[in-house]
C-alpha cells in the first residue's frame, strides 16, 4: 500500500512538472516575441538572428549533453542523421525565418495569435501519422476534436474581428493609431500567409521529433545536434539572402539580447523540454498550450511596444482558453485510460497461480528407480516437491 501511495505521488509530481515546464515555455516564447520585435526595429536581420540564436543554443546545451548523456547516448545511424537534418530545416530555417518575416509585416501580438492554429495543424498531422488515436464514440476523443475546432474558431475571431480598443493597462500617453503603420497594413496579407506557413513547418517539426526520439532517446544530445544543423543550414541561407556583411555585426544592445535570449530559452531549453513532454504525452499535448502565449504576448506588447488590445482579441482569447481546456481534458482522459488498462493487465497477471511443469521431475524419478539397487535400506529420492520411499528388496511389503 505504501508502495502504491509512493508511485501515485510520484506520478502526480511528474504530471505537475510536465505542466509547469510547458507553461513556462509559453512565458519564454512571449518574451522572445517582444525582444526580437525590438531588435528588428534596431536593424537586426532575421536571417542572421536564426544563425546566432542556434549558435548560442549549441554552446548552452552541448556541455550538459556531453556530460549527462555520455553513457546513454545511442549510436548514430544514417536514418537518425537524415532526420536531424530535416528537423534543422523545418524549425530553425523554415519556421523561424518565415515567422520573423511575418512578424515584421504584422505585429508581435498578431504573430503570437497566429500560433493558435498550431494545435489544430499538429492534431491533424498526428492523426495522419497515427500518433494520435480518435474514437468518435468516446467522450474524451470528442473533447479533443471539439476543443481543436473551438481553438481555431477563437484564432479566427482574433484575426478577423478587431472591435473597439480596450485600454486595460494604460489609457494615457498612447497614440491613437498605436504602432500600426501604412507599410505593415500593406504587407498584412503577405505576413499572415508567412505566419501560417511557419505554423505548418513547426507542426511538422513536432511530428518528426516524436519519431526521432524513438530511435534516439537522448533529449540533450538530440537538441544539440538540431541546433548545430539549424546553425549550419541557416547560415547557408543567410549568406545567400544577406549580401551585406555589416548585418552580421551586433553590439551590446537589443540585437545581442535577442540572440542570447532566444538561443538559450527558445531553442536550447525549448527543444529539450518539448522532447521530454512529447515522449510522455505526445506532440498534441505540447502544442495545446500555445494559445496561452498569445495572451501573455498581448499583455507584454501593450506594455513594452504600446500595441493596442482590441475587443476581438479578448473574445478570441476566451474562446481559445475554452478550447485549450477541452483538448487538455481529453488528453488527460487518454492518459488515465492507458494507465488504467496497463494496471488492470498487471493485476490480472499477478493474481494468476504459477503453473509448475513436473515432467522433468517425473523423468528424473524414473531414472533413479531404474538405477537404484533394491537391496539397500529404505531410500529417499527427492524429485522436485515429491518424496518417494523405496522399500528394501526383502521387505514384506
Amino acid at each position: 500500500m505504501e508502495m502504491a501511495y509512493g508511485m501515485g505521488r510520484g506520478g502526480v509530481l511528474r504530471k505537475v512538472k510536465l505542466f509547469l515546464g510547458i507553461i513556462s515555455l509559453q512565458f519564454g516564447y512571449a518574451g522572445m516575441y517582444i525582444i526580437t520585435m525590438v531588435s528588428f526595429k534596431h536593424g537586426m536581420s532575421h536571417f542572421v538572428l536564426v544563425v546566432y540564436r542556434h549558435a548560442v543554443a549549441t554552446l548552452a546545451i552541448a556541455p550538459f549533453a556531453l556530460v549527462l548523456e555520455r553513457k546513454i547516448r545511442p549510436k548514430m545511424t544514417m536514418s537518425v542523421f537524415l532526420k536531424i537534418l530535416a528537423l534543422g530545416i523545418l524549425e530553425p530555417v523554415i519556421d523561424q525565418n518565415l515567422y520573423y518575416l511575418g512578424m515584421k509585416y504584422t505585429s508581435a501580438t498578431f504573430a503570437s495569435a497566429s500560433v493558435n492554429v498550431l494545435p489544430a495543424v499538429t492534431f491533424i498531422m498526428a492523426v495522419i501519422f497515427r500518433l494520435e488515436r480518435i474514437s468518435i464514440k468516446k467522450v474524451h476523443s470528442q473533447a479533443k476534436v471539439i476543443g481543436t475546432v473551438v481553438t481555431v474558431t477563437g484564432a479566427m475571431v482574433m484575426t478577423l474581428y478587431k472591435g473597439p480598443v480596450l485600454d486595460f493597462i494604460r489609457s494615457q500617453g498612447r497614440s491613437r493609431h498605436g504602432t500600426a503603420t501604412a507599410s505593415t497594413d500593406q504587407h498584412w496579407l503577405t505576413g499572415t500567409l508567412m505566419l501560417l506557413a511557419s505554423a505548418c513547418g513547426w507542426s511538422g517539426f513536432f511530428i518528426l521529433q516524436s519519431f526521432t526520439l524513438r530511435q534516439y532517446p537522448a533529449e540533450l544530445s538530440l537538441t544539440t545536434m538540431i541546433c548545430i544543423a539549424g546553425m549550419v543550414q541557416g547560415g547557408a541561407v543567410a549568406l545567400v539572402m544577406e549580401r551585406n556583411t555589416a548585418v552580421w555585426v551586433i553590439g551590446w544592445d537589443s540585437r545581442l539580447l535577442a540572440a542570447v535570449y532566444s538561443g538559450v530559452i527558445c531553442s536550447g531549453m525549448a527543444y529539450y523540454v518539448q522532447g521530454v513532454v512529447i515522449k510522455e504525452r505526445g506532440p498534441v499535448f505540447v502544442t495545446a498550450f500555445s494559445p496561452l502565449c498569445m495572451i501573455i504576448t498581448a499583455a507584454l506588447g501593450s506594455l513594452v511596444l504600446a500595441e493596442q488590445i482590441h475587443l476581438g482579441s479578448v473574445i478570441g482569447a476566451v474562446i481559445i482558453v475554452t478550447g485549450l481546456y477541452s483538448v487538455v481534458w481529453g488528453k488527460s482522459k487518454d492518459q488515465k485510460a492507458a494507465s488504467g488498462g496497463s494496471t488492470t493487465a498487471a493485476a490480472a497477471t499477478a493474481q494468476e497461480l504459477p503453473v509448475v511443469d513436473n515432467t522433468a521431475a517425473k523423468s528424473q524419478l524414473d531414472r533413479s528407480l531404474s538405477t537404484t539397487a533394491m537391496s539397500t535400506p529404505t531410500d529417499l529420492l527427492h524429485a522436485g516437491d515429491s518424496t518417494v520411499i523405496i522399500p528394501p528388496k526383502n521387505s514384506p511389503v
